[in-house]
């Protein structure tokens, strides 16, 4: 893993006590050097916005991710992880001990996308699946109108982690294509995977309603912070080339450009006339 620090352990106390983040904004994206594609990783703090680490990492692996989070995290003493939906940043967050706000806008998408796949298939039980296990067309879309509803509203309360609970059980009979010996998942099936992963979802993706920061800080359900550091400090200098010619520029580049657009206001200095 190559290495671009915002932050710097052994800057001494003083130093340190600046870069304190409660909230770490993680996410990865790729460029493109001498013809190979390197994975980035960048992080930011999630509650001012502005871009901490910009990292060349081996790969996207849940390994890699959870080495990599573990040394940033540690030493900006960060007491959450906001990332996309990915299962790899699960794992990483867990590993670390971080508390894990998941972006409500990925979640959100991904809910919208499976509910709309399945809808017309549950009004007619197109493959006789759900009858098999006692739910009718009406009560599986029914149900699965709640479970996208749940996601759009994100409501921390006990009444709506139980409705969530409810839909799952009613789906939970429902047998693996193994099981089955057939190769495809029956829409029972699916329906009992989606209503889990949300339901296992749920208090990740409601901890931004209810977490406060030191200083009473909240967080806004999104990983918009590297979302954005990704675009402006990575990707908006990156789309004017041909790739680069060495590992070492992605980060000198990468950092150049964050360092001003984080300091702009404050000593920093305007890269427009470098990024255009």
């Amino acid at each position: 893993m190559q290495r671009s620090l915002g932050v710097r352990r052994e800057a001494g106390p003083v130093a340190t006590a600046r870069l304190l983040v409660a909230a770490l904004g993680a996410d990865l994206t790729s460029v493109q050097c001498k013809g190979e594609w390197l994975t980035v990783g960048v992080t930011t703090d999630a509650l001012a916005g502005t871009t901490l680490t910009r990292d060349i990492l081996d790969n996207g692996a849940a390994d890699t991710l959870q080495t990599w989070v573990q040394e940033v995290a540690t030493a900006v003493q960060a007491q959450v992880l906001v990332t996309d939906d990915a299962a790899g940043c699960k794992t990483a967050a867990d590993a670390n001990g971080l508390k894990h706000p998941v972006c409500k806008k990925h979640v959100l998408n991904n809910s919208a996308a499976g509910h709309d796949t399945m809808q017309s298939e549950l009004a007619c039980d197109a493959d006789g699946s759900l009858a098999q296990i006692g739910v009718t067309p009406e009560q599986a879309v029914a149900d699965n109108d709640a479970l996208l509803h749940l996601m759009c509203e994100r409501q921390p309360t006990s009444a709506a982690h139980a409705k969530l609970a409810a839909i799952h059980v009613r789906y939970a009979q429902a047998r693996s294509p193994k099981k089955l010996g057939q190769d495809k998942e029956t829409l029972a099936y699916r329906m009992r995977l989606f209503s889990l992963d949300r339901w296992n979802l749920w208090q990740r993706l409601t901890l931004y309603r209810t977490w406060r920061g030191p200083h009473d800080q909240r967080l806004d359900g999104t990983n918009n912070a590297t979302e954005r550091a990704i675009g402006w400090r990575v990707k908006e200098r990156y789309r004017t080339m041909r790739g680069y010619k060495r590992p070492a520029s992605v980060l000198n580049v990468s950092r150049l450009i964050a360092w001003a657009g984080n300091f702009l206001e404050a000593g920093g200095a305007d890269l427009a006339a470098v990024i255009a």
